[in-house]
């Protein structure tokens, strides 16, 4: 199984399940034997204990290898969640020269979006598009995280026409939370997943992030299945 030297996961809305997606596919990687870093460029919606997705990243896989370009407290977007605390977002270069350096070092580095792939990351209105489209590796490539339920077909398809576009290549797509009980609906959404032409990698479960970590990373390669090198 393998991925590009730089996996850019993004989603087709905030709260999708990327980064248990991250977390699933760092602890799918890693137990292969792989080395693995995980990039998050704008961390916002960090509670007052100081908990944010990374955090949760951290605990799910054990890894210590996991970074953030700026923390910020309100759950929103980047730009406006740096206003609130009168704080600078860190420049494209800056994200780009960081993933540089763990290319060098790492054979994957993980990076992921805040919300959607067109969210706005620094103050030049420069997006995760962008900064995959800037990315120093040529072996780079997108995995969609998707909703199963209804609305979400319109939603993966725009996000993957807005990704064709832009010529930036999709490993696959995933969905971020799947129910114990799918509805028909969420079934067939799937299906439709299957047939889409994109490579499926798989669902996680919902309530995996409510797994002890050891549990986490021992199932998360049999929810996602990576493409053959």
């Amino acid at each position: 199984m393998s991925l590009p030297a730089i996996t850019f996961i993004t989603g087709t809305d905030t709260d999708v399940g990327k980064t248990l997606t991250t977390a699933a596919l760092a602890a799918t990687l890693s137990a292969a034997g792989a080395t693995v870093a995980v990039y998050k460029p704008t961390q916002t919606g960090v509670t007052p204990d100081g908990h944010g997705d990374m955090d949760e990243v951290t605990r799910l896989t054990g890894l210590g290898t996991v970074f953030e370009g700026v923390r910020l407290r309100d759950p929103m977007a980047p730009v406006v969640a740096a206003a609130r605390e009168n704080r600078a977002l860190p420049s494209l270069q800056h994200h780009v020269d960081r993933l540089a350096t763990l290319t060098a070092t790492f054979d994957h580095v993980l990076v992921e979006g805040a919300g959607g792939l067109l969210v706005e990351l620094d103050g030049e209105a420069h997006t995760l598009a962008d900064l995959a489209a800037a990315a120093p590796a040529a072996a780079t490539a997108m995995v969609v995280v998707c909703r199963s339920a209804l609305g979400t077909l319109n939603h993966t398809m725009l996000t993957l026409e807005a990704l064709g576009r832009r010529g930036l290549p999709v490993t696959g797509l995933a969905i971020g939370s799947w129910p114990a009980a799918p509805s028909a609906i969420e079934l067939t959404n799937r299906e439709y997943f299957r047939a889409s032409g994109t490579s499926f990698l798989g669902s996680l479960p919902a309530g995996a992030s409510r797994l002890d970590p050891a549990a986490f990373r021992c199932a998360a390669p049999r929810w996602l299945h990576l493409p053959v090198a």
